[in-house]
């Protein structure tokens, strides 16, 4: 599925800074900075509203005219105000739509374990990968099935499935997710093992020597 991509329209800012960046949020627009290809960056604002709802309906790259001219631009990285709520500054870099990029993508967790229903606990250790692919074919997140996973199961990123003709940059052996023991059972369990040892351990009583003791 080719990625779509969203118009919008952009000021150059001339004066970038903490201040002008204050005061253009107030007026509902988003610091933002440009750059790649080569080109000096430039820092330039955009509509907060147009720019959330493309963000929220998957749009990753955008048209924006910069000087008369129409570019093409990814989005590199966004930055949110200390209670991780609003967005307050994104990063764009410039792309040709023939060229491959390296991108993370989330990653969305479908199924319910099997292990769980055993009493497991599903940990979802990784929340993106990394994968390199062509600019129009970058996936808005990458399915992990789950349901199969009995407890001790676990899942590495060579095993997720990504899209044909994308590559996979993340380390292939790093942990995605696992299906592992509750501590409480691995507690019970311990504990059984330890009482099984200790009963295997115990010196066996000599009958011999109780009756010798008792005849005395």
């Amino acid at each position: 599925m080719a990625t779509e991509t969203l118009r919008l329209s952009a000021d150059i800012r001339e004066k970038p800074g903490s201040n002008q960046s204050r005061r253009l949020r107030h007026a509902g627009m988003l610091p933002a900075v440009v750059y790649g290809h080569g080109q000096d960056p430039i820092s330039i604002a955009v509509n907060t509203h147009d720019f959330i709802k493309g963000l929220h309906h998957g749009h990753r790259l955008f048209n924006v005219d910069l000087k008369g001219q129409s570019e093409t631009l990814l989005l590199k990285d966004v930055q949110y105000d200390y209670l991780g709520k609003d967005i307050i500054h994104v990063d764009l870099i410039r792309v040709d739509l023939t060229e491959r990029v390296t991108v993370e993508v989330p990653l969305e967790f479908r199924g319910v374990a099997k292990g769980t229903t055993a009493g497991g606990i599903l940990d979802e250790v990784m929340t993106h990968l990394e994968i390199e692919c062509e600019v129009t074919r970058i996936p808005d997140e990458i399915a992990v099935i789950v349901r199969e996973l009995e407890v001790g199961d676990a899942l590495h990123a060579k095993d997720i499935q990504i899209p044909e003709g994308a590559e996979l940059k993340t380390d292939p052996e790093a942990l995605v997710v696992i299906c592992h023991e509750t501590k409480a059972a691995a507690s019970e369990e311990e504990l059984v093992e330890g009482e099984e040892a200790a009963a295997e351990g115990a010196e066996p009583e000599v009958l011999t020597e109780r009756k010798q003791e008792e005849a005395e």
